[in-house]
Protein backbone atom coordinates (compact mmCIF):
# COMPACT_ATOMS: atom_id res chain seq x y z
CA UNK A 1 0.00 0.00 0.00
CA UNK A 2 1.47 3.66 -0.63
CA UNK A 3 1.35 6.20 1.81
CA UNK A 4 -0.95 8.41 0.23
CA UNK A 5 -3.59 5.50 0.04
CA UNK A 6 -3.11 4.59 3.63
CA UNK A 7 -2.83 8.10 5.01
CA UNK A 8 -5.49 9.75 2.53
CA UNK A 9 -8.12 9.84 5.51
CA UNK A 10 -10.37 12.53 6.87
CA UNK A 11 -7.99 14.99 8.86
CA UNK A 12 -8.73 18.81 10.38
CA UNK A 13 -6.48 21.71 9.19
CA UNK A 14 -5.70 22.24 12.76
CA UNK A 15 -6.23 25.85 12.39
CA UNK A 16 -7.27 25.67 16.35
CA UNK A 17 -6.93 23.00 18.81
CA UNK A 18 -9.32 21.52 19.56
CA UNK A 19 -10.84 22.10 16.63
CA UNK A 20 -14.44 22.99 15.99
CA UNK A 21 -16.46 20.20 15.63
CA UNK A 22 -14.93 18.77 19.68
CA UNK A 23 -15.73 21.74 21.19
CA UNK A 24 -17.87 20.88 24.19
CA UNK A 25 -18.80 23.66 26.34
CA UNK A 26 -22.65 24.86 26.52
CA UNK A 27 -22.63 28.47 25.57
CA UNK A 28 -21.35 30.83 28.14
CA UNK A 29 -21.12 34.31 27.07
CA UNK A 30 -20.32 36.08 29.96
CA UNK A 31 -17.26 33.24 31.22
CA UNK A 32 -16.11 34.14 27.54
CA UNK A 33 -16.65 37.84 28.10
CA UNK A 34 -14.50 37.51 30.55
CA UNK A 35 -11.62 35.45 29.22
CA UNK A 36 -11.96 37.97 26.64
CA UNK A 37 -11.20 41.05 28.76
CA UNK A 38 -8.32 38.73 30.43
CA UNK A 39 -6.44 38.06 27.73
CA UNK A 40 -7.07 41.83 26.15
CA UNK A 41 -5.01 43.25 29.08
CA UNK A 42 -1.73 40.87 28.91
CA UNK A 43 -2.71 41.35 24.83
CA UNK A 44 -2.55 45.33 24.96
CA UNK A 45 0.38 45.24 26.89
CA UNK A 46 2.44 42.99 24.37
CA UNK A 47 1.43 42.20 21.30
CA UNK A 48 -2.07 43.80 20.47
CA UNK A 49 -5.17 42.01 19.30
CA UNK A 50 -5.97 40.73 15.77
CA UNK A 51 -9.88 41.55 14.12
CA UNK A 52 -10.96 39.18 11.62
CA UNK A 53 -14.12 40.68 9.86
CA UNK A 54 -16.45 38.41 7.68
CA UNK A 55 -18.17 39.83 4.49
CA UNK A 56 -20.41 36.78 3.63
CA UNK A 57 -22.23 37.84 0.45
CA UNK A 58 -21.24 37.19 -3.33
CA UNK A 59 -23.20 37.74 -6.26
CA UNK A 60 -22.63 34.22 -7.55
CA UNK A 61 -22.05 30.71 -6.15
CA UNK A 62 -18.43 29.94 -6.48
CA UNK A 63 -19.04 25.69 -6.54
CA UNK A 64 -16.07 24.29 -4.65
CA UNK A 65 -16.35 26.83 -1.95
CA UNK A 66 -16.81 25.89 1.49
CA UNK A 67 -17.16 29.16 3.34
CA UNK A 68 -19.87 30.22 5.12
CA UNK A 69 -21.91 32.46 2.18
CA UNK A 70 -24.77 34.30 0.94
CA UNK A 71 -25.52 34.63 -2.56
CA UNK A 72 -27.53 37.91 -3.71
CA UNK A 73 -26.89 40.29 -6.20
CA UNK A 74 -29.03 42.96 -3.70
CA UNK A 75 -26.70 45.09 -2.76
CA UNK A 76 -29.19 46.81 -0.44
CA UNK A 77 -27.89 44.39 2.18
CA UNK A 78 -24.86 45.81 2.46
CA UNK A 79 -25.98 48.80 4.46
CA UNK A 80 -27.65 46.65 7.87
CA UNK A 81 -24.89 44.26 7.88
CA UNK A 82 -22.15 47.09 8.23
CA UNK A 83 -23.95 48.62 10.78
CA UNK A 84 -24.36 45.39 12.68
CA UNK A 85 -21.06 45.00 12.56
CA UNK A 86 -20.23 48.42 13.63
CA UNK A 87 -22.66 47.39 16.94
CA UNK A 88 -20.91 44.12 17.40
CA UNK A 89 -17.59 45.82 18.16
CA UNK A 90 -18.95 48.66 19.95
CA UNK A 91 -20.30 45.78 22.44
CA UNK A 92 -16.60 44.06 22.78
CA UNK A 93 -15.24 47.43 23.75
CA UNK A 94 -17.75 47.46 26.47
CA UNK A 95 -16.31 43.88 27.21
CA UNK A 96 -12.34 44.87 27.08
CA UNK A 97 -12.88 48.00 28.45
CA UNK A 98 -10.14 49.79 27.23
CA UNK A 99 -8.60 51.04 23.79
CA UNK A 100 -7.39 48.62 21.80
CA UNK A 101 -4.06 47.92 20.37
CA UNK A 102 -4.72 46.86 17.27
CA UNK A 103 -1.77 44.35 15.24
CA UNK A 104 -4.11 42.96 12.35
CA UNK A 105 -7.14 43.35 10.72
CA UNK A 106 -8.43 41.27 8.09
CA UNK A 107 -11.64 41.57 5.51
CA UNK A 108 -12.82 38.07 5.00
CA UNK A 109 -15.46 36.35 3.27
CA UNK A 110 -17.46 35.78 1.23
CA UNK A 111 -16.40 38.43 -1.04
CA UNK A 112 -15.44 41.89 0.62
CA UNK A 113 -15.18 43.58 -2.40
CA UNK A 114 -18.72 42.78 -2.91
CA UNK A 115 -19.11 45.87 -0.54
CA UNK A 116 -18.63 49.62 -1.87
CA UNK A 117 -15.55 51.06 -1.04
CA UNK A 118 -17.69 54.10 0.86
CA UNK A 119 -18.98 50.98 2.98
CA UNK A 120 -16.15 49.21 3.92
CA UNK A 121 -14.39 53.06 4.51
CA UNK A 122 -17.30 53.59 7.12
CA UNK A 123 -16.47 50.14 8.95
CA UNK A 124 -12.75 50.75 8.73
CA UNK A 125 -13.04 54.38 10.19
CA UNK A 126 -15.20 53.70 12.97
CA UNK A 127 -12.98 50.36 14.32
CA UNK A 128 -9.60 52.89 13.96
CA UNK A 129 -11.41 55.67 15.49
CA UNK A 130 -11.84 53.98 18.67
CA UNK A 131 -7.87 52.21 18.54
CA UNK A 132 -4.56 52.73 18.38
CA UNK A 133 -2.67 50.87 15.80
CA UNK A 134 0.97 49.17 15.99
CA UNK A 135 3.48 50.79 14.50
CA UNK A 136 4.53 47.35 12.62
CA UNK A 137 0.43 46.81 12.28
CA UNK A 138 -0.76 44.57 9.06
CA UNK A 139 -4.21 45.02 7.52
CA UNK A 140 -5.30 42.75 4.26
CA UNK A 141 -8.26 41.66 2.71
CA UNK A 142 -9.39 38.62 0.12
CA UNK A 143 -10.60 40.20 -3.38
CA UNK A 144 -12.34 38.61 -6.16
CA UNK A 145 -10.27 40.14 -9.38
CA UNK A 146 -13.79 40.37 -11.11
CA UNK A 147 -14.89 42.83 -9.11
CA UNK A 148 -12.50 45.16 -7.44
CA UNK A 149 -12.27 48.32 -8.73
CA UNK A 150 -9.67 50.98 -8.15
CA UNK A 151 -12.29 52.80 -5.70
CA UNK A 152 -11.50 49.81 -3.49
CA UNK A 153 -7.94 49.53 -4.15
CA UNK A 154 -7.37 53.30 -3.21
CA UNK A 155 -9.82 53.46 -0.51
CA UNK A 156 -8.42 50.74 1.33
CA UNK A 157 -4.93 51.68 0.91
CA UNK A 158 -5.35 54.92 2.49
CA UNK A 159 -6.35 53.39 5.19
CA UNK A 160 -3.39 51.34 5.98
CA UNK A 161 -4.04 48.27 3.74
CA UNK A 162 -1.05 47.06 2.29
CA UNK A 163 -1.52 43.70 1.63
CA UNK A 164 -4.34 41.89 -0.83
CA UNK A 165 -5.17 38.65 -1.32
CA UNK A 166 -6.50 37.14 -4.88
CA UNK A 167 -8.85 34.28 -5.16
CA UNK A 168 -7.52 33.01 -8.53
CA UNK A 169 -7.57 29.19 -8.00
CA UNK A 170 -7.29 28.13 -11.63
CA UNK A 171 -6.77 29.90 -15.35
CA UNK A 172 -8.25 27.19 -17.26
CA UNK A 173 -11.59 27.33 -18.91
CA UNK A 174 -12.97 24.27 -18.49
CA UNK A 175 -12.00 23.87 -14.72
CA UNK A 176 -13.19 27.98 -14.16
CA UNK A 177 -16.91 26.97 -15.71
CA UNK A 178 -16.85 23.50 -13.38
CA UNK A 179 -16.73 25.63 -10.54
CA UNK A 180 -18.22 28.76 -11.53
CA UNK A 181 -15.09 31.14 -11.29
CA UNK A 182 -14.70 32.77 -14.21
CA UNK A 183 -11.86 35.40 -14.60
CA UNK A 184 -9.32 35.70 -17.66
CA UNK A 185 -5.57 36.28 -16.87
CA UNK A 186 -5.78 39.37 -18.44
CA UNK A 187 -8.37 40.58 -15.85
CA UNK A 188 -5.94 39.21 -13.17
CA UNK A 189 -3.19 41.28 -14.84
CA UNK A 190 -4.77 44.23 -14.64
CA UNK A 191 -6.05 44.60 -11.23
CA UNK A 192 -2.49 43.34 -10.20
CA UNK A 193 -1.08 45.64 -11.75
CA UNK A 194 -2.66 48.63 -10.08
CA UNK A 195 -2.86 47.72 -6.95
CA UNK A 196 1.01 47.48 -7.29
CA UNK A 197 1.09 51.22 -8.91
CA UNK A 198 -1.58 52.32 -5.56
CA UNK A 199 1.46 50.85 -3.51
CA UNK A 200 0.85 47.41 -2.08
CA UNK A 201 3.56 45.90 -0.82
CA UNK A 202 2.60 42.21 -0.75
CA UNK A 203 0.05 40.19 -3.07
CA UNK A 204 -1.19 37.07 -2.42
CA UNK A 205 -2.76 34.44 -4.74
CA UNK A 206 -5.40 31.41 -3.81
CA UNK A 207 -4.96 28.28 -6.12
CA UNK A 208 -6.48 25.17 -5.22
CA UNK A 209 -5.14 21.79 -6.61
CA UNK A 210 -7.49 18.78 -6.99
CA UNK A 211 -10.32 20.61 -8.71
CA UNK A 212 -12.75 18.76 -11.12
CA UNK A 213 -11.25 18.38 -14.75
CA UNK A 214 -8.18 19.43 -13.36
CA UNK A 215 -4.48 17.89 -14.97
CA UNK A 216 -1.05 17.95 -14.44
CA UNK A 217 -1.18 20.00 -17.84
CA UNK A 218 -3.58 22.57 -16.97
CA UNK A 219 -2.06 22.60 -12.87
CA UNK A 220 1.37 23.45 -15.05
CA UNK A 221 -0.01 26.38 -17.51
CA UNK A 222 -1.84 27.92 -14.02
CA UNK A 223 1.32 27.93 -12.46
CA UNK A 224 3.40 29.35 -15.31
CA UNK A 225 0.93 32.33 -16.10
CA UNK A 226 0.96 32.67 -12.01
CA UNK A 227 4.83 33.02 -11.60
CA UNK A 228 4.87 35.68 -14.57
CA UNK A 229 2.83 37.93 -12.51
CA UNK A 230 5.43 37.32 -9.30
CA UNK A 231 2.96 37.32 -6.14
CA UNK A 232 4.78 37.46 -3.32
CA UNK A 233 2.93 34.93 -1.60
CA UNK A 234 0.89 31.78 -2.89
CA UNK A 235 -1.47 29.54 -1.12
CA UNK A 236 -1.90 26.02 -3.00
CA UNK A 237 -4.75 24.63 -1.58
CA UNK A 238 -5.92 21.32 -1.31
CA UNK A 239 -9.37 21.32 -2.74
CA UNK A 240 -11.85 20.30 0.30
CA UNK A 241 -14.71 17.76 -1.67
CA UNK A 242 -17.50 18.51 1.21
CA UNK A 243 -20.76 18.06 -0.81
CA UNK A 244 -22.61 16.81 2.73
CA UNK A 245 -21.73 20.05 4.11
CA UNK A 246 -21.83 22.39 0.76
CA UNK A 247 -23.92 21.16 -1.19
CA UNK A 248 -23.35 23.27 -4.41
CA UNK A 249 -20.25 20.93 -4.51
CA UNK A 250 -22.74 18.20 -5.92
CA UNK A 251 -22.84 20.32 -9.76
CA UNK A 252 -19.70 18.03 -10.47
CA UNK A 253 -18.89 14.67 -9.47
CA UNK A 254 -16.03 12.10 -7.65
CA UNK A 255 -15.38 11.10 -10.94
CA UNK A 256 -14.37 14.49 -12.03
CA UNK A 257 -11.61 14.78 -9.54
CA UNK A 258 -8.13 14.17 -9.25
CA UNK A 259 -8.41 11.91 -6.67
CA UNK A 260 -5.05 10.08 -4.61
CA UNK A 261 -1.85 10.20 -6.34
CA UNK A 262 -3.07 12.01 -9.25
CA UNK A 263 -3.84 14.49 -6.58
CA UNK A 264 -1.10 14.71 -5.00
CA UNK A 265 0.99 14.89 -8.17
CA UNK A 266 -0.82 18.07 -8.92
CA UNK A 267 0.73 19.56 -5.92
CA UNK A 268 3.84 18.08 -6.38
CA UNK A 269 4.44 19.61 -9.53
CA UNK A 270 3.36 22.86 -8.31
CA UNK A 271 5.42 22.67 -5.20
CA UNK A 272 8.81 21.93 -7.99
CA UNK A 273 7.27 25.20 -10.01
CA UNK A 274 7.21 27.23 -7.06
CA UNK A 275 10.61 26.85 -5.54
CA UNK A 276 12.50 26.32 -8.75
CA UNK A 277 11.78 30.18 -9.23
CA UNK A 278 12.93 31.22 -5.85
CA UNK A 279 9.79 30.70 -3.19
CA UNK A 280 10.07 29.37 -0.15
CA UNK A 281 7.72 26.42 1.14
CA UNK A 282 6.07 27.84 4.33
CA UNK A 283 3.89 25.55 6.75
CA UNK A 284 1.66 23.31 5.02
CA UNK A 285 0.04 25.02 1.45
CA UNK A 286 1.96 28.08 1.57
CA UNK A 287 5.04 29.85 -0.23
CA UNK A 288 6.31 33.11 -0.36
CA UNK A 289 9.29 35.12 -1.78
CA UNK A 290 12.54 35.09 0.78
CA UNK A 291 12.12 38.44 1.68
CA UNK A 292 8.75 38.49 2.39
CA UNK A 293 7.29 38.34 6.04
CA UNK A 294 6.35 35.12 6.09
CA UNK A 295 9.68 33.76 4.87
CA UNK A 296 11.50 36.32 7.63
CA UNK A 297 9.29 35.02 10.36
CA UNK A 298 9.86 30.95 9.19
CA UNK A 299 14.00 31.88 9.41
CA UNK A 300 13.29 33.65 12.61
CA UNK A 301 10.87 30.79 14.48
CA UNK A 302 8.19 33.45 14.38
CA UNK A 303 5.82 32.05 12.30
CA UNK A 304 1.78 31.59 13.65
CA UNK A 305 -0.97 29.96 12.61
CA UNK A 306 -4.39 30.68 13.92
CA UNK A 307 -7.77 30.93 12.26
CA UNK A 308 -6.93 33.22 9.48
CA UNK A 309 -3.80 30.64 8.45
CA UNK A 310 -0.47 31.53 8.75
CA UNK A 311 0.58 35.05 9.67
CA UNK A 312 3.57 36.68 11.23
CA UNK A 313 2.27 38.30 13.73
CA UNK A 314 1.38 36.71 16.77
CA UNK A 315 -1.07 37.77 19.13
CA UNK A 316 -3.42 35.57 22.02
CA UNK A 317 -6.27 38.16 21.19
CA UNK A 318 -8.00 37.69 18.34
CA UNK A 319 -11.74 39.06 17.75
CA UNK A 320 -13.87 37.81 14.96
CA UNK A 321 -16.79 39.68 13.89
CA UNK A 322 -19.53 38.90 11.25
CA UNK A 323 -21.70 36.26 10.78
CA UNK A 324 -19.99 32.63 11.62
CA UNK A 325 -16.52 34.51 13.02
CA UNK A 326 -14.27 32.49 15.40
CA UNK A 327 -12.71 34.48 18.33
CA UNK A 328 -9.72 33.43 20.44
CA UNK A 329 -8.21 34.48 23.64
CA UNK A 330 -5.65 31.59 23.84
CA UNK A 331 -7.88 29.94 26.80
CA UNK A 332 -11.41 30.46 25.14
CA UNK A 333 -12.89 30.37 21.75
CA UNK A 334 -16.14 31.67 20.67
CA UNK A 335 -17.94 31.00 17.21
CA UNK A 336 -20.92 33.54 16.30
CA UNK A 337 -24.42 32.11 14.48
CA UNK A 338 -24.13 31.34 10.84
CA UNK A 339 -27.18 32.50 9.53
CA UNK A 340 -27.00 36.49 8.75
CA UNK A 341 -30.90 36.37 9.58
CA UNK A 342 -30.08 35.40 13.51
CA UNK A 343 -27.10 37.57 13.73
CA UNK A 344 -28.78 40.73 12.94
CA UNK A 345 -31.38 39.63 15.43
CA UNK A 346 -28.98 39.11 18.03
CA UNK A 347 -26.95 42.75 17.67
CA UNK A 348 -29.68 44.85 17.00
CA UNK A 349 -30.82 43.23 20.69
CA UNK A 350 -27.21 44.36 21.75
CA UNK A 351 -26.34 41.25 22.41
CA UNK A 352 -23.16 39.07 21.07
CA UNK A 353 -24.30 36.88 18.72
CA UNK A 354 -22.19 33.49 20.32
CA UNK A 355 -23.37 30.14 19.20
CA UNK A 356 -20.35 28.00 20.44
CA UNK A 357 -17.98 28.44 22.96
CA UNK A 358 -15.05 26.19 24.25
CA UNK A 359 -12.85 27.10 27.56
CA UNK A 360 -9.72 25.01 26.68
CA UNK A 361 -8.15 22.84 29.75
CA UNK A 362 -4.86 22.64 31.20
CA UNK A 363 -4.89 19.61 29.14
CA UNK A 364 -5.63 21.49 25.73
CA UNK A 365 -3.37 24.25 26.46
CA UNK A 366 -0.47 21.84 25.82
CA UNK A 367 -1.79 19.99 23.15
CA UNK A 368 -2.58 23.21 21.25
CA UNK A 369 0.96 24.06 22.15
CA UNK A 370 2.52 20.82 20.14
CA UNK A 371 0.48 20.92 17.50
CA UNK A 372 0.91 24.81 16.20
CA UNK A 373 4.44 24.23 16.84
CA UNK A 374 4.29 21.06 14.52
CA UNK A 375 2.39 22.94 12.55
CA UNK A 376 5.08 25.81 12.31
CA UNK A 377 8.01 24.49 12.71
CA UNK A 378 7.96 20.78 11.99
CA UNK A 379 9.31 20.43 15.20
CA UNK A 380 8.08 20.23 19.21
CA UNK A 381 9.29 19.70 22.18
CA UNK A 382 8.54 18.12 25.71
CA UNK A 383 9.82 17.46 29.21
CA UNK A 384 9.11 14.95 31.69
CA UNK A 385 6.15 16.82 33.46
CA UNK A 386 4.16 16.10 30.05
CA UNK A 387 5.44 12.11 29.80
CA UNK A 388 2.41 10.61 30.90
CA UNK A 389 -0.01 12.60 28.75
CA UNK A 390 1.97 11.91 25.79
CA UNK A 391 2.39 8.24 26.47
CA UNK A 392 -0.79 7.51 23.95
CA UNK A 393 0.12 10.12 21.00
CA UNK A 394 3.63 8.21 21.15
CA UNK A 395 1.80 5.09 20.23
CA UNK A 396 -0.41 6.36 17.65
CA UNK A 397 3.34 7.74 16.15
CA UNK A 398 4.48 4.54 15.60
CA UNK A 399 3.30 4.09 12.29
CA UNK A 400 4.39 7.11 11.08
CA UNK A 401 7.70 6.51 12.89
CA UNK A 402 8.26 3.57 11.11
CA UNK A 403 7.29 4.81 7.58
CA UNK A 404 10.00 7.61 7.75
CA UNK A 405 7.52 10.40 8.36
CA UNK A 406 8.69 11.31 11.85
CA UNK A 407 11.60 11.09 14.25
CA UNK A 408 11.02 10.96 17.79
CA UNK A 409 13.53 11.22 20.40
CA UNK A 410 12.73 11.06 24.54
CA UNK A 411 11.65 14.83 24.45
CA UNK A 412 11.06 15.55 21.14
CA UNK A 413 9.22 15.00 17.22
CA UNK A 414 10.33 16.14 14.19
CA UNK A 415 8.32 15.69 10.95
CA UNK A 416 11.16 14.37 8.18
CA UNK A 417 11.02 15.81 4.65
CA UNK A 418 9.41 13.01 3.57
CA UNK A 419 6.75 13.47 6.63
CA UNK A 420 6.33 16.91 5.25
CA UNK A 421 2.75 16.21 3.22
CA UNK A 422 1.45 14.15 6.15
CA UNK A 423 1.66 17.12 8.43
CA UNK A 424 -2.16 17.13 9.30
CA UNK A 425 -1.69 12.95 9.74
CA UNK A 426 0.77 13.57 12.13
CA UNK A 427 -0.57 16.03 13.95
CA UNK A 428 -3.92 14.21 14.24
CA UNK A 429 -1.66 11.50 16.46
CA UNK A 430 -1.82 14.88 18.68
CA UNK A 431 -5.34 15.32 18.82
CA UNK A 432 -6.89 13.70 21.81
CA UNK A 433 -10.18 14.98 21.17
CA UNK A 434 -10.33 13.86 18.15
CA UNK A 435 -9.70 9.94 19.13
CA UNK A 436 -11.75 9.80 22.25
CA UNK A 437 -14.92 11.16 20.04
CA UNK A 438 -14.14 9.31 16.82
CA UNK A 439 -17.33 9.07 14.83
CA UNK A 440 -17.96 8.22 11.71
CA UNK A 441 -20.10 10.94 10.67
CA UNK A 442 -18.17 12.78 7.44
CA UNK A 443 -16.45 15.82 9.19
CA UNK A 444 -13.21 16.81 7.81
CA UNK A 445 -11.86 17.04 4.10
CA UNK A 446 -8.96 14.11 2.88
CA UNK A 447 -5.91 15.24 4.09
CA UNK A 448 -4.38 14.13 0.51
Amino acid sequence: MSLITKYNVQTPRYTSYPTVPYWDNEVDVEQWKQNAHTSFIESNQNDGISIYIHLPYCESLCTYCACNTRITVNHAVEAPYIAALIKEWNLYLEVLQGKPLIKEIHLGGGTPTFFSAAHLKELIETILSTSVVCNDAEFSFEAHPDNTTTEHLKTLYHLGFKRVSFGIQDFDLKVQKAIHRMQSFEQVKRVVDEARAIGYNSINFDLIYGLPFQTLASVFDTIDKVISLRPDRIAFYSYAHVPWIKPGQRSFTEKDLPVDAEKRKLYETGKEMFIKNGYVEIGMDHFALPEESLSVALTQGKLHRNFMGYTHNYTKLLIGLGVSSISDCWTAFSQNVKTVEEYLELINKGVLPISKNHFLTAEDLVLRRHILNLMCTYHTEWDATEASLLIEILERLQDLTQDGLVVITNQSATVTKKGKPFIRNICMCFDKRYHNKATQTKVFSSSI
